[in-house]
């Protein structure tokens, strides 16, 4: 599928969510997929379309971040911290391919919903054991690799261990190397990467990317005010993805049982 697939007012609403991923992605240094796939499921409902868009965006926007900013990176936390998060993105990835499209949406739209609940609430994530960083690092893997959506569960242990003016370029090499593991799958089972419509929102995604550099500092500021904010748009649009699928369940049972 490519964007002339869609009709003019769907690829009007693509380039508005690509642009609004690229913002989240370099305003608060995670969440674009978070923030961005639950809306482009409403416009097209198989993750596997965005997912690799998804993904070239990041490698492209995160590679082109850090080009100067290697020196600015936690490498000993980040070394300790991918032992537990990345054996489980695999098995999220094995997720991803083989899970049906009614069972992923239902998984995402019910992750974005807690992070929106949190978020809206002011009841951040947070680990004060070990073994709850540990857990919580696993779980995030799981959940990025199925989604790309686990970035708020490691960012609560991350927070913890990394420091402040490190956070953002130590989080950016982990979405690449995750990426870069989740894209490697998909180009060794053959998945359609889409990478000509990923070249076409390129520069889309870059409005985005423009804006959330020049504003992250701002964002940092006002951060519990801006998460309250898109708390709340995040538990509407999952609540409307999670009724959509209950009804698209509901039909599809009623006709199973018709045809009985």
């Amino acid at each position: 599928m490519t964007l002339l697939d869609f009709s003019l007012y769907q690829i009007l609403a693509i380039a508005l969510v690509f642009v609004w991923t690229g913002f989240v992605r370099t305003g608060l240094g995670f969440g674009g997929a978070a923030l961005g796939l639950p809306l482009m499921l409403f416009i097209h409902n198989n993750p596997l379309l965005w997912l690799p868009i998804i993904g070239v965006h990041l490698l492209f926007f995160s590679g082109l971040t850090l080009f100067n900013r290697l020196h600015n990176v936690d490498w000993p936390y980040l070394r300790a911290s991918a032992v537990y998060i990345i054996p489980a993105a695999f098995v999220g990835i094995f997720g991803l391919l083989n899970l049906p499209v009614l069972w992923l949406n239902g998984f995402i739209y019910s992750v974005t919903l807690f992070y929106g609940f949190t978020w809206m609430l002011n009841r951040g994530i947070q680990s004060r054991h070990v073994w709850a960083d540990r857990a919580l690092l696993m779980l995030g893997g799981y959940v990025a690799g199925i989604s790309l959506t686990g970035a708020p569960l490691m960012v609560a242990v991350y927070m913890r261990n990394v420091s402040k003016d490190k956070l953002r370029d130590t989080l950016f090499i982990l979405w690449f190397t995750l990426v870069s593991i989740k894209m490697t799958t998909f180009i060794a089972l053959s998945v359609d990467l889409h990478f000509l419509t990923a070249l076409a929102l390129l520069p889309i995604a870059a409005i985005g990317h423009i804006a959330g550099l020049k504003t992250h500092d701002t964002i940092m500021r006002n951060d519990l005010m801006f998460k309250r904010w898109i708390g709340g748009g995040l538990v509407t649009v999952s609540l409307l993805g999670l009724w959509q699928l209950y009804s698209q369940f509901v039909q599809d049972f009623m006709k199973s049982f018709s045809l009985i």
